[in-house]
């Protein structure tokens, strides 16, 4: 089992940055794929990006440019660094593991997940 526990959310202003860290419980971490999906109040889950045990990346298309996400391996840690944040970045921001190696950015192949942190822009 492997437990991920998401830290850095918070309240700031239109335009502003926020990094989101997600610790991994236990050395198992590799190889895994590691992600980050995002849920607001009314809608679905969607993905935001992905990172392989390699360092491949891949964004969704609202984010493109804006967020960049990499991962230590040697401490168990993923990142999420958001600039020029919007409103509508306005969610809860969920932090994923997937055995194996590839990149991954469908919900259904996380095996496990974070608990959340909220993340909220304000115009």
């Amino acid at each position: 089992q492997v437990q991920l526990v998401e830290s850095g959310g918070g309240l700031v202003q239109a335009g502003g940055s926020l990094r989101l860290s997600c610790a991994a419980s236990r050395r198992a971490f590799t190889p895994y794929g590691m992600g980050w999906f995002r849920q607001a109040p009314g809608k679905e889950r969607e993905f935001v990006a992905t990172i392989s045990w390699s360092g491949m990346t891949y964004y969704a298309e609202s984010v493109e440019g804006r967020f960049t996400i990499s991962r230590d391996n040697a401490k168990n840690t993923v990142f999420l660094q958001m600039n020029s944040l919007k409103p509508e970045d306005t969610a809860v921001h969920y932090c994923a593991a997937a055995r194996g190696t590839g990149v991954y950015t469908r919900a259904p192949l996380y095996d496990y997940w974070g608990q959340g942190t909220q993340v909220t822009v304000s115009s």
